[in-house]
């Protein structure tokens, strides 16, 4: 199996457990919610500690202080229902007849929080000096950058599962996940690489059709609704992928971890994830 045929192969079977199990769709959409009232919580007093003059906006210390407590924060939201929906799409891997539900998905989080909310703060901050790195020197940069941030997904990519699902710490769960990496010249992205695909033509279908209706159709207010419609398709899209990312890494984890295929994937090619060295 090809490498494009692969990763649809997984994208198709990602998908047929998220059309059996469509709960797991609901912890993306908890995960923007809760995004959007912490994006309120801290950026609103950021805002009025700031000092403003002049058309100038210098930030206290205050703000400094709320503004980093806001990138952990929005980090550890992103951690946080990532894990949930893990715990859940586990659930509906395992073929026992388990069904997947929200509250348990938050409670299985719930007890993992303390490495959640530390593994939260090193993502947060590796994805702060990349973009320092981008800022700071420009072309090579995002060229240092973009190499760091492969390797770091790479190695780092079944560190939740290990967390949520096996209860290691942050610790050990890079460990592991590293050294599955290392046993593996892992094409272990192959799935989510079908999985971008697919949302990419899904969002740029949808803004065709709903853009190009509103220039058609005309009208000042009919366009401003069909850019509406594509905002919330591309959000709508964002939350599919999402969830399929998540069954899909936990997905792989079962595989690399336990060498167990489960059964939605049982007519793929699994092993061919991975690539020995």
């Amino acid at each position: 199996m090809g490498r494009l045929a692969r990763s649809y192969a997984l994208f198709v079977a990602s998908f047929r457990v998220l059309r059996a199990h469509k709960a797991l769709a609901w912890f993306p959409v908890l995960a923007g919610i809760a995004g959007l009232l912490v994006a309120a919580a801290f950026l609103t007093p950021a805002f009025f500690t700031a000092h403003v003059g002049s058309g100038d906006v210098r930030p206290g210390v205050g703000t400094w202080v709320l503004l980093a407590a806001f990138y952990v924060a929005s980090a550890f939201v992103t951690v946080f229902f990532n894990a949930a929906l893990i715990s859940q799409a586990d659930v509906a891997l395992r073929g026992d007849g388990g069904l997947p539900s929200v509250g348990a998905g938050l409670a299985a989080a719930g007890r993992r929080w303390p490495s959640l909310l530390g593994w939260a703060a090193i993502t947060a901050t590796v994805t702060l000096v990349m973009r320092t790195l981008e800022e700071r020197l420009g072309f090579l940069g995002q060229l240092v950058s973009g190499l760091i941030g492969l390797a770091w997904q790479l190695t780092t990519y079944l560190v939740l599962p290990f967390v949520v699902l096996e209860g290691t710490g942050v610790r050990d769960g890079v460990k592991r996940s590293a050294e599955l990496f290392r046993r593996t010249w892992g094409e272990n992205v192959a799935g989510n690489a079908g999985i971008g695909l697919v949302g990419f033509l899904l969002s740029l279908v949808g803004y065709a059709v709903f853009l190009g209706a509103g220039f058609l159709l005309g009208g000042t207010a009919t366009v401003f609704v069909c850019v509406g419609l594509a905002i919330v398709w591309t959000l709508l899209v964002a939350v599919f992928t999402t969830t399929l990312s998540g069954i899909y890494q936990t997905a792989l984890y079962r595989y690399a971890a336990d060498g167990v295929v489960p059964g939605e994937f049982a007519s793929i090619d699994f092993a061919g994830a991975f690539r020995a060295r």
